[in-house]
């Protein structure tokens, strides 16, 4: 079963298990939130983890761990963007997610994506906006089995990005 988790000392080693074999992996650790700074000091790691008001670059946010209850380990994480400023809306969406590598290909974006999309309509988000890049089939077959209706595309930095909206009820 899983489910979606606010970061807590308790999760350290769930935590540290999944940031390691992400790291180890060799790429690009996604959503940037949970890449920000050190997660092995636990403390500073979970108050760095959301950004509680607007700065002018970003918006308020939401982080979870999707916790594989039944193994009690993190499978991935999410990232809720409470509303979307202008980078957002071209590019960015409301949700960034991420599988940790060894648990890809098994449906858990899937399920962890509706979890979010849950956290969204208690958040009265009801169109939601999910990006992706085109290359990236697995997650743009993730945002289409959550409802995605593929928008538009739009080049970011050279790289052709899907924009996906989904209406949460």
């Amino acid at each position: 079963m899983l489910k979606l988790v606010k970061l807590k000392k308790e999760f350290s080693e769930q935590l540290i298990d999944m940031m390691d074999e992400w790291t180890m992996a060799n790429e690009k650790i996604i959503p940037w939130s949970i890449r920000k700074c050190d997660y092995h000091d636990i403390g500073q790691y979970i108050e760095s983890l959301e950004v509680k008001e607007a700065n002018g670059k970003n918006v308020p946010d939401s982080t979870y761990f999707c916790l594989d209850t039944e193994r009690d380990i993190f499978v991935g994480a999410v990232n809720i963007r409470h509303y979307l400023n202008d980078k957002l809306l071209f590019s960015g969406g409301h949700i960034g997610d991420g599988i940790r590598p060894s648990e890809r290909g098994k449906g858990l974006g899937t399920k962890m994506i509706a979890l979010a999309l849950d956290e969204c309509r208690k958040l009265g988000i009801h169109d939601v906006l999910m990006c992706c890049d085109k290359g990236n089939i697995a997650s743009a077959r993730t945002i289409e089995k959550n409802g995605g209706v593929l928008e538009n595309e739009v080049s970011e930095d050279g790289v052709p990005v899907l924009r996906y909206w989904i209406k949460v009820n």
